[in-house]
């Protein structure tokens, strides 16, 4: 890992060459971009969620094509400035106290801040990225001081992450900065045609500004070599007994309650079976209290938040990965169960998979999700086939070298429009 760790004063990045020789570089070669990434989470700096990995393994990938690329993010318990893996980490202290909104806000101003300092220092950026509605209010400050256009990329909605609906109070508010972000946008990118059409009736976004370019992943970053049996028996599971594991935010949006309502119908057929919940929110307790409630709380795990190396050991050990989502925009479990081989069972609200031909897709209903899960269980050879399908997707079409040469060809045509 390539890792400069500067003073946290942003004037203190003025007394290293880095930015010099960039800028000598970039006048001999001209079509090298400097893109200013602004994100409220990343790998490194404050880690939420999905957006995290997109931010910094898309900024990865655009710099080793040749780009100059400065995330914009909160700065959490790291430095002020880093350099990693060939990606400039601009980061901003922000407050913790008072609602998202109130929180967002003081980013955004940080952010603007930061951005402009940086400007003077580096040069002026070509192209601005930005991702969902948390920075929107930087971003058209930034469009409309310094002339630059912008791009949004879309990861959800507030009316998805609510179930598919539209919400009150604060969820208004963020829902006006997401409309206000995809109408200020030069362009708006989406991972999916299912959220390219969320995006176009609920906001009545015209589908010639929207670019649908999938989400990403390392190619083998999740695959790993272990005794499945044994991770199992760390979690009171007999070794040789199928585990369904569900991995994403405890929302009504990922839909573990519909998985939890699904499992007296699974342990109809496996008795043995047992199901490890990994991830946080508000529907946790209550999932633990309708597990207890149908009497099948001796085949559930519900882990809560479980650090990276865990959820990977997770993620080899389970012979199944279950996405019961009610609204997905992506999906990046998918991949992440695909990368490891591994079968996976979804609701026709992921549209990435292919039915029956690289998973199994399920209607939004408990009793049809524990159908293609005891379909499967059943079917050795079938989720063998399935989840080799998927893995050799992964290569083809998620590589995250392939969609930084999307993206790319994207933010030229954003320029160009707008010079």
């Amino acid at each position: 890992m390539d890792q400069n760790a500067s003073n946290p004063h942003i004037d203190d990045i003025v007394q290293t060459n880095d930015h010099k020789a960039i800028a000598a570089r970039r006048d001999n070669i001209g079509e090298e971009m400097r893109i200013g990434m602004l994100s409220w989470e990343s790998l490194y700096s404050i880690k939420v969620g999905g957006v995290a990995p997109h931010v910094s393994e898309i900024s990865e990938a655009l710099a080793r094509r040749g780009h100059e690329v400065h995330i914009f993010t909160r700065r959490g318990d790291f430095e002020s400035y880093d350099k990693i893996n060939g990606v400039h980490y601009q980061r901003v202290d922000v407050e913790s106290t008072g609602d998202v909104l109130a929180q967002m806000n003081r980013m955004c101003d940080a952010l603007y801040d930061r951005f402009a300092a940086v400007q003077k220092i580096f040069g002026k950026f070509d192209i601005v990225h930005g991702h969902d509605w948390h920075p929107v209010l930087a971003l058209t400050r930034i469009k409309q001081d310094f002339g630059l256009p912008f791009l949004l990329t879309m990861h959800s909605t507030e009316w998805g992450r609510n179930g598919n609906n539209f919400g009150y109070g604060i969820s208004q508010e963020i829902s006006h900065r997401e409309w206000l972000g995809c109408y200020e946008a030069s362009k708006v990118i989406v991972t999916t045609r299912r959220m390219q059409d969320e995006l176009m009736w609920i906001y009545s976004l015209p589908e010639e500004k929207i670019c649908i370019i999938p989400n990403g992943i390392i190619v083998g970053k999740m695959r790993k070599g272990l005794d499945a049996g044994r991770v199992k028996e760390r979690y009171g599971i007999h070794p040789m007994a199928p585990m369904v594991l569900f991995c994403g935010r405890m929302s009504i949006q990922k839909g573990p309650d519909l998985l939890v309502e699904a499992i007296p119908h699974i342990l109809r057929s496996r008795s043995d079976a047992r199901f490890i919940f990994i991830g946080e929110g508000g529907m946790r307790p209550d999932c633990e209290r309708r597990a207890r409630e149908l009497g099948i709380a001796d085949a559930c795990r519900f882990l809560g938040y479980t650090p990276g190396a865990e959820k990977e050991e997770l993620v080899n050990a389970c012979d199944l990965m279950c996405i019961p989502s009610r609204n997905e925009p992506f999906g990046v479990v998918v991949l992440e169960a695909w990368d490891a081989c591994k079968p996976v069972v979804a609701t026709e609200a992921v549209s990435i998979i292919k039915n029956f031909e690289d998973g199994l897709l399920a209607y939004v209903q408990p009793e049809s999700i524990a159908w293609c899960i005891s379909r499967l269980l059943g079917n050795p050879e079938e989720m063998k086939k399935l989840a080799q399908a998927g893995c050799s997707r992964i290569d083809a079409e998620f590589s995250w070298d392939r969609i930084a040469k999307r993206t790319e060809d994207v933010y030229e045509m954003a320029r160009k429009h707008d010079s």
